[in-house]
C-alpha cells in the first residue's frame, strides 16, 4: 500500500497568504477554502493513522515470522542430535556384535567339547560352565579338569581389557548343611570367589572382575528332575555392559535429589 507524502510545513504558509488576501476574498470562498484546508489535514492524519497501523502489523508480522525461524532452527538442531545420537548408537551395537562374534570364535573349541556354553542372556553374553566340572560335589575347590578349562576361558577373557565381568555362582534346591558351608548361598559365593582368583591367576585383571552367589534363585530348568538339577548347578561369568551402553537416566536426576 502506497500514500502520498503530506508535506506539513505547507500548512503554515498556506494559512498565512490566506490571511494576507482574506480582506480581499469573498467570505464564501474563504470559508470553503478553510473547509477544505480542514479536509486536508484530516485526510492526512488519517493517512498518518493507517501508515502507522500498517508498520505496526508488519512488525508483529515479522516478530511472528522470527519466532517461527528460532522454532524451526531448534528443531532442526534437535533432529540433527538425534541423528548423531542414532548413528553413534548404531556404531556402538556394531562394535559390541563385533566383539560377541569374535568370543564365539575364540570360545569355538571349548564349546564344541562341552565344556563352556555361550548365551545371551537379558541382552548380555554370559560364558556358562557346568559346576559338576569345575568342582567336585559340596565343594567351592576347583577341580584339575575345572582349572584347565577355567583356565583356558580366562585366556580369551583376559584379551578384552575394557570390560568388566562378573562370576556367578548358582545351585539346585538341594539344601547343603556341612561344617564348613550352611547354605546354598554360601557355597555358590564361595565357588563364584575361587573362579575368580583362579582367573586372576591366569592372566585377568582383578579390578574387572567381581563374584556373586545367587543360590537356587536363578534356576535355568526344573528342580523336580536330576538332570534340571545338575543344569541349575553352574557357574556363569557375565560379560557387563559398559557404562555408555547403559539407558540415560539423567532425565530422572531431579527426581531422586
Amino acid at each position: 500500500m502506497h500514500f502520498q507524502k503530506k508535506t506539513w510545513w505547507s500548512l503554515p504558509a498556506l494559512l498565512v497568504f490566506l490571511l494576507a488576501i482574506g480582506c480581499g476574498i469573498p467570505q464564501e470562498k474563504y470559508d470553503a477554502d478553510m473547509a477544505n484546508l480542514q479536509n486536508v489535514i484530516e485526510q492526512t492524519r488519517a493517512a498518518n493513522k493507517d501508515l502507522e497501523a500498517s508498520i505496526a502489523k508488519m512488525k508483529t508480522e515479522r516478530e511472528s515470522l522470527a519466532a517461527e525461524l528460532d522454532a524451526l532452527q531448534a528443531q532442526l538442531q534437535k533432529l540433527a542430535d538425534e541423528r548423531d545420537a542414532n548413528a553413534a548408537a548404531i556404531e556402538k551395537a556394531q562394535a559390541r556384535i563385533k566383539l560377541f562374534k569374535d568370543m564365539l570364535l575364540k570360545f569355538k573349541e571349548l564349546t564344541e567339547s562341552g565344556k563352556i556354553k555361550i548365551k545371551i542372556v537379558n541382552n548380555r553374553m554370559l560364558v556358562e560352565m557346568d559346576s559338576a566340572i569345575l568342582f567336585p560335589s559340596g565343594s567351592a575347590k576347583l577341580s584339575n579338569e575345572g582349572s584347565e578349562a577355567l583356565a583356558a576361558v580366562a585366556s580369551v577373557l583376559a584379551t578384552i581389557d575394557d570390560r568388566n565381568f562378573q562370576v556367578a555362582g548358582h545351585t539346585d534346591n538341594k539344601p547343603i548343611s556341612s561344617s564348613k558351608f550352611k547354605s546354598n548361598w554360601e557355597l555358590s559365593a564361595a565357588r563364584a570367589v575361587s573362579v575368580v582368583e583362579h582367573m586372576i591367576e591366569n592372566g585377568m585383571n582383578s579390578e574387572n572382575l567381581s563374584a556373586a552367589g545367587y543360590a537356587d534363585t536363578q534356576p535355568v530348568a526344573s528342580n523336580e528332575t536330576a538332570t534340571g538339577r545338575a543344569q541349575n548347578r553352574r557357574i556363569e561369568i557375565v560379560l557387563l555392559p559398559n557404562l555408555d551402553e547403559l539407558p540415560d537416566l539423567s532425565a530422572l536426576e531431579k527426581m531422586v535429589d
